[in-house]
């Protein structure tokens, strides 16, 4: 039995009928009988201008959104995100610890997060009671850094300021552990390489290898928190001889290589997360380090408008980081009220809600993900697959041996679409795509 799921800019989620086809091979899309990486699955990140507007709505209202992101019955979100303090959609600047020199943190406290972080991701486990966790920094404390400052600027790399800051990852996860939540991974820093307006902290490679090998790994080993090291979140490098702003770019090598390369750094990461401008690096880094796993970090958020064309710009996304090796793909904002960050940039997400009506809409970048999540599940596996599709479609095969091929028509035209397992000749696709339309197809 096969299901199709199709979904156009005018209707979507739609069940339609197939004709099947028997065929041993496809010059759409087929499987060469190649196994890949196995999938931890899909998510979002928990940002609190997500929390704040969703706590407007009526109680009945609340939960089927959030039922909706992480129940296996809707997205099925079950491998997410969370900031270590603030980041650029926390409602304002905070960390968990701003007295200056307080090397001992004494005043250190996760507070804050109770009103808005913590609950959050509790009502999520409500619904998917195999939630995971991975968290990082936007920045460290500002008397950590030069200039003292929450935007711009980099960490003093002094004894004492480094192992207080591991100390701060330490305290950050024991904190969450009281509340019930595990993080089963850390990133040292959110996007090494952005020097923003809001929340941010550039890392050289040098200095970022120093932390994982010196103080951030051993601390954590010491700790004896159930808590892996993923290099990132990496926005980069971009390997480039000219830059509009002047500005040297880091070279892929001397970047990630330089800390790969450490073998007493290495033996403390157990992967490496992408993002952004890190889509183009993320596939040197699969053909030089298999062994190592390789996730996605954030989605890219588009300028708030919520269009249908970047939803396929995002399909494409999905599809590329699973080509390139990854084994999650994480959504940025899941919810949000006014689509804009306290930093004044708007943001697309899957769900927004009107601050004056309360109106709950599903933008289109909910049904990419529906498409994927909700029908590929933890464990699957990507199949290889050849056929001139093979940019806009991707195989799965579920744990419980269920087939999923997930596959775009970009173009402005219907197009006629097959697939063949050349293994399994029943197990054919035969369609016909709608213009601009995602489509998933469940082979029993």
């Amino acid at each position: 039995m096969t299901t199709w799921i199709q979904s156009t800019p005018t209707s979507q989620l739609q069940t339609k009928t197939l004709t099947g086809v028997h065929a041993t091979t496809s010059a759409d899309l087929q499987l060469t009988g190649k196994t890949l990486q196995a999938l931890r699955g899909f998510g979002g990140c928990f940002n609190e201008l997500g929390y704040l507007p969703l706590n407007q709505l009526k109680a009945d209202q609340q939960e089927d959104i959030l039922k909706d992101l992480f129940s296996p019955d809707g997205l099925n979100f079950t491998f997410n995100r969370t900031p270590i303090g603030a980041n650029d959609f926390a409602e304002t600047w905070y960390s968990y610890d701003e007295t200056a020199g307080d090397y001992q943190l004494k005043h250190f406290s996760v507070d804050h997060d109770k009103q808005t972080l913590i609950p959050y991701i509790k009502r999520a486990q409500k619904y998917q009671p195999n939630l995971q966790l991975f968290a990082s920094p936007w920045t460290p404390p500002t008397w950590m850094k030069f200039p003292k400052v929450y935007n711009f600027g980099r960490i003093v790399m002094t004894p004492e300021n480094l192992q207080a800051y591991a100390d701060y990852f330490v305290k950050y996860l024991q904190a969450y552990e009281e509340q019930g939540i595990h993080v089963q991974r850390v990133c040292p820093q959110n996007e090494v390489f952005a020097d923003q307006k809001f929340p941010s902290c550039l890392w050289s490679s040098d200095d970022l290898r120093t932390f994982i090998r010196d103080y951030l790994g051993p601390t954590l080993e010491k700790s004896g928190l159930d808590t892996d090291i993923f290099l990132g979140t990496l926005n980069g490098p971009e390997d480039t001889s000219f830059s509009p702003t002047g500005m040297k770019l880091d070279n892929y090598n001397r970047y990630v290589d330089n800390i790969l390369f450490d073998g007493d750094a290495r033996k403390y990461i157990k992967g490496i997360g992408y993002q952004w401008a890190g889509q183009h690096a993320i596939e040197r880094t699969h053909a030089s380090w298999p062994e190592i796993e390789l996730i996605q970090t954030e989605s890219e958020c588009g300028m708030g408008d919520n269009s249908w064309s970047y939803a396929e710009y995002i399909f494409h996304l999905v599809n590329h980081y699973f080509t390139a090796g990854a084994t999650a793909y994480t959504y940025w904002n899941i919810i949000l009220g006014d689509s804009i960050s306290t930093w004044g940039w708007h943001q697309n997400s899957l769900f927004s809600i009107d601050s004056k009506t309360q109106e709950v809409t599903r933008n289109p970048e909910y049904y990419v993900m529906r498409h994927y999540a909700h029908y590929v599940k933890p464990g699957a596996h990507v199949l290889a697959t050849t056929g001139h599709f093979n940019s806009m479609g991707k195989a799965f095969r579920n744990p419980d041996g269920q087939l999923v091929v997930v596959v775009q028509n970009a173009l402005e035209r219907e197009l006629p679409f097959t697939f063949a397992d050349p293994e399994n000749p029943d197990k054919g696709v035969q369609a016909t795509l709608a213009p601009n339309s995602f489509n998933t197809f469940v082979i029993d």
